[in-house]
């Protein structure tokens, strides 16, 4: 967008107040130029670009229900779905313009009813713009016109004749959403944020109910997984395995009874597998646990409490960086002590702290994939100096040092760290399945007992 053109964001406001006569009406109390409120000639100089903050009357029941943001993401998928059909909502998919793409994100579909993190911000959905409160249904409508040309008397009159009748279109369009679909929205919310509030008193840190579809579509604009929709075409449900003592949980807000995995605080559970069995996919699902997700999208009852941290191997710049539990020492190049690490730190030394600082603030999870992991820190090896202690080796020697902090990680090939569990969740055939503990440190073993009997046969073939 290029500054006002000429005066078109000069008459915003008057053009906004202009539009408030309406049972949809600009909500002049919230009107933030040129935050939400702007008429912009496109930077090529193509079209006008809007944003109206709107004030609707809310769906029955509404207005003081606890999971209300989910009858606000019914009433924007509504509309979103309606542009193709009512022409009078083109605008906010900037039908008519010479790059409707640019308004894409408009009408991008989405599943994210609400989320702790700035997820998806730029696209239209509930959160701080468009919610609902004792005054109404707010919305934050945007779009695009053909440009009409400079602003003057013919023009205005057109583009606020076009945005008045938009908004009767979008007032229409959130009517007639049926109170069924309402209140299934908004229980469905409730649920999510009740059992988030009661997991912790239950000894928990996470739900998988089953069901639970958590592989992700990703779009243009739907990068990122947390955002992103289910995946279209096959996608195994996930059922916890008996042997994994499934749980029941009572949904506050529709008073259903369902079943899944429990994940308790303070344990260590391995997320386990080959390639490509899908355990990123779990652990970043856990990581979304903590937004509120709309019917469909695949993870909505797959519930974790706030606070959920990650721990991954990159260079950075250590300053005053502790990693005592891990470093008895610090490599050459770095200044200070393990307790105070000044530099700049390799992989191991960056995971180091961020598992550190996770157990010093009792995060309730700490997630580690092997995949984006420094698997000498959690693994030892037979060339590492003994300044060095792996995660594998502080689980079985100093247990007591993780805290109350739950450590869940995916791994394939870090079969020590995986003999430390307390529960293994096996993933084969996108399924899930359970890993006895003890059996897969008796099978350990036995590996173990024939790569020492190969490597002596070996050790004799040398000697001939």
């Amino acid at each position: 967008m290029s500054g006002t053109e000429g005066s078109w964001q000069a008459e915003a406001g008057r053009i906004a107040a202009a539009l408030d006569g309406g049972r949809a009406r600009v909500d002049l109390e919230r009107l933030r130029p040129p935050v939400n409120t702007y008429l912009v000639r496109s930077l090529d100089k193509t079209a006008l670009r809007f944003s109206l903050p709107v004030l609707l009357t809310p769906p029955p029941g509404t207005a003081s229900h606890p999971g209300a943001d989910g009858a606000v993401w019914a009433v924007i998928e509504a509309v979103k779905a309606a542009v193709p059909v009512e022409p009078a909502l083109g605008p906010i998919a900037g039908i008519g313009t010479e790059h409707p793409a640019h308004c894409q994100q408009n009408v991008e579909p989405v599943t994210l009813i609400a989320s702790p993190g700035a997820i998806g911000t730029d696209l239209w959905r509930p959160g701080d713009d468009n919610r609902i409160d004792s005054r109404g249904l707010h919305l934050v409508v945007r779009g695009a016109l053909p440009y009409p040309g400079p602003p003057g008397r013919g023009t205005e009159r057109e583009v606020a004749e076009r945005l008045g009748v938009l908004l009767e279109a979008v007032d229409r369009v959130a009517r007639r959403v049926p109170a069924v679909e309402i209140a299934a929205a908004c229980a469905l919310s409730l649920d999510q944020k009740a059992l988030r509030r009661a997991l912790p008193g239950m000894g928990l840190v996470a739900f998988i109910a089953d069901g639970t579809r958590p592989a992700r579509r990703f779009t243009r604009l739907r990068g990122h997984h947390r955002i992103a929709g289910p995946k279209e075409g096959v996608h195994v449900p996930f059922r916890c395995p008996r042997e994994l003592d499934p749980i029941e949980v009572e949904l506050e807000g529709s008073g259903r009874v369902v079943t899944g995995l429990g994940l308790r605080r303070g344990e260590v559970f391995a997320v386990a597998g080959s390639n490509a069995e899908g355990k990123s996919t779990l652990l970043k699902a856990i990581v979304a646990g903590q937004d509120d997700h709309a019917a469909g999208d695949g993870r909505e009852l797959l519930v974790s409490v706030n606070g959920v941290v990650g721990a991954e191997a990159n260079e950075q710049e250590l300053v005053g960086a502790d990693v005592s539990l891990f470093f008895q020492s610090l490599p050459p190049g770095l200044s200070g002590d393990p307790r105070a690490a000044y530099g700049r730190g390799s992989g191991s030394l960056v995971m180091a702290e961020k598992i550190q600082a996770a157990i010093r603030a009792a995060a309730p999870i700490l997630i580690i994939d092997e995949d984006r992991a420094a698997t000498n820190l959690l693994v030892p090896g037979c060339l590492q100096r003994g300044e060095v202690t792996p995660l594998s080796t502080l689980l079985a020697t100093r247990r007591q040092a993780i805290g109350d902090t739950t450590i869940l990680f995916a791994a394939s090939s870090l079969d020590v760290l995986i003999a430390q569990a307390d529960r293994i969740l096996l993933l084969s055939g996108h399924e899930a399945q359970a890993l006895d503990p003890r059996e897969f440190r008796r099978r350990l073993d036995r590996h173990l007992v024939g790569v020492r009997e190969l490597l002596a046969a070996q050790e004799r073939m040398d000697d001939c």
